[in-house]
């Protein structure tokens, strides 16, 4: 009864939506018809990518290769995949071990950056020091520095702290992460300081009003750099690369790079690669379709004092 109630109220609910989006449409102007359909119009080009993606996956061997190439998968087959699986079959280390590393790195990475992110924007916005506006700008000059001139610093800095070959080496060289303060800045700049007193005067401590009346009011920006954290936790590769000499250590990413290495030119394991392709896509792209509506108030926030 309660799930037939449930869809019953969704189903009003839905109408009720179309009903009142129809007659926004029509209050709408010439020049807003144009801007709406200019933009209905950009959002389905912007989908594209996705939608190759997931067709190029299903693609059979000779549709892979036909030119003109196709957009839309004709004869879709899930071969990719089991040719995937029968690679990874023959691994010396099992698949499942990749797995396992990359769900506990990108976990363990993820909420370590949002976590600093937050407390190093909390302290620059709520607790201004000598010297903070050009801690700001250095975090801020960081983000000009492409990877490739971190890698032998980053190297030599965990060869010292003796995390090699351990999950600690795949975390730490990645916490830092300066758009993550940037974000948390401007939303935390927004509290108002009138607040925070009312709660000290409460007998709330430091923590307690960080953690209690500071992180809920931020929660989009949380989102938004959980989001940015994941995607590039669940991507990385040059922690594998660098710093993990054992091969049980090592995460999905690299396990995938590895299988469809060189094969820029050749016809062998195509399939497998594109069915690669979306195995890694699909959780990122999961993770951003439940969170889209805090990027969205986080960047539609980013800028207002």
């Amino acid at each position: 009864m309660r799930f037939i109630e449930a869809f019953t109220n969704f189903g009003k609910e839905s109408k009720w939506k179309w009903t009142n989006f129809l007659m926004e449409l029509k209050r709408l102007d010439r020049t807003q018809y144009i801007i709406l359909i200019f933009l209905t119009v950009a959002s389905i080009f912007m989908l594209l990518p996705i939608v190759y993606i997931f067709n190029h996956a299903f693609k059979p061997l000779h549709e892979l290769f036909l030119f003109p190439p196709t957009f839309i998968v004709q004869n879709p087959t899930f071969q990719n995949f089991i040719e995937l699986m029968s690679l990874t079959s023959s691994a010396f280390v099992p698949v499942s071990r990749y797995i396992f590393n990359s769900v506990v790195v990108t976990v363990l990475a993820t909420i370590a950056m949002v976590v600093t992110s937050a407390l190093c924007a909390y302290a620059l916005s709520k607790h201004p020091f000598p010297g903070a506006k050009l801690v700001f700008s250095l975090i801020m000059i960081s983000l000009l520095f492409v990877p490739q001139v971190l890698q032998i610093p980053r190297y030599v800095v965990v060869q010292n702290l003796g995390i090699m070959n351990s999950y600690w080496g795949h975390v730490l060289p990645v916490i830092a992460m300066p758009v993550g303060v940037f974000l948390m800045k401007q939303f935390i700049d927004q509290v108002p300081n009138e607040l925070l007193e009312a709660a000290k005067l409460d007998g709330a401590s430091e923590f307690g009003i960080f953690l209690r009346i500071v992180m809920p009011i931020v929660t989009p920006a949380i989102a938004t750099i959980g989001i940015i954290s994941f995607q590039s936790a669940w991507s990385n590769v040059e922690t594998s690369q660098l710093f993990m000499q054992d091969e049980s250590m090592k995460t999905l990413p690299y396990y995938m790079m590895s299988l469809t290495a060189n094969l820029a030119n050749t016809v062998a394991r195509q399939g497998a690669a594109a069915a690669g392709a979306l195995f890694m896509f699909l959780p990122q792209f999961i993770i951003f379709l439940f969170f889209q509506r805090k990027v969205i108030a986080t960047m539609a926030h980013s800028g207002i004092k």
